[in-house]
């Protein structure tokens, strides 16, 4: 069995249309992953599967799909790549809560520094398939534009610090 975890992207958690986290632990359950557990209240689930990655994806995805009416992207990642995402942060010195890392399906496009709009202090990194970026002032009032980050989800280090280690305690 390998560890994973799930990152659900555009889904309202809190206020109306939300999917609370014990809904999303149920479907987990259903669908046949062990161990489930969630983190915080923002579309975060870990578990264990014999499924692979492309697999665990497209199973959460229709059923999410399912539940809500309209398709909602999963990302997915096994205990040691979400280990290696925080291990690879190229702002590792940097607060953790003002440096996230978006998560892709594949590596991001050869042309995706060039494309930012809006950049003023942010600082961009492209990782395997990352997108790392410090927010120097905060992302509050960022105007920071990534077009290769519009399928992605991001975290804060703090979240993905977490979620590796509930990964690898599984």
């Amino acid at each position: 069995m390998t560890a994973f975890v799930a990152l659900l992207r555009a889904v309202n958690v809190g206020g109306t249309g939300k999917l609370p986290m014990t809904e999303l632990k149920t479907m987990c359950e259903e669908l046949g992953f062990g161990a489930v557990r969630t983190y915080i209240a923002s579309g975060n689930v870990v578990f264990t599967s014999r499924k692979s990655e492309s697999a665990i994806k497209a199973a959460l995805e229709k059923r999410l799909h399912t539940y809500a009416g309209v398709p909602l992207g999963v990302l997915v990642r096994s205990d040691s790549e979400m280990a290696k995402v925080l291990a690879d942060n190229p702002f590792a010195k940097m607060a953790p809560n003002r440096t996230v890392a978006i998560f892709l399906d594949k590596a991001p496009p050869a042309d995706t520094l060039a494309e930012i709009r809006g950049q003023k202090g942010e600082e961009v990194k492209l990782g395997r398939r990352e997108i790392y970026v410090h927010y120097r002032d905060g992302m509050g009032t960022s105007k920071l534009v990534i077009p290769a980050a519009k399928t992605g989800t991001a975290r804060n280090m703090n979240t993905i610090a977490s979620l590796a280690k509930m990964a690898l305690e599984l």
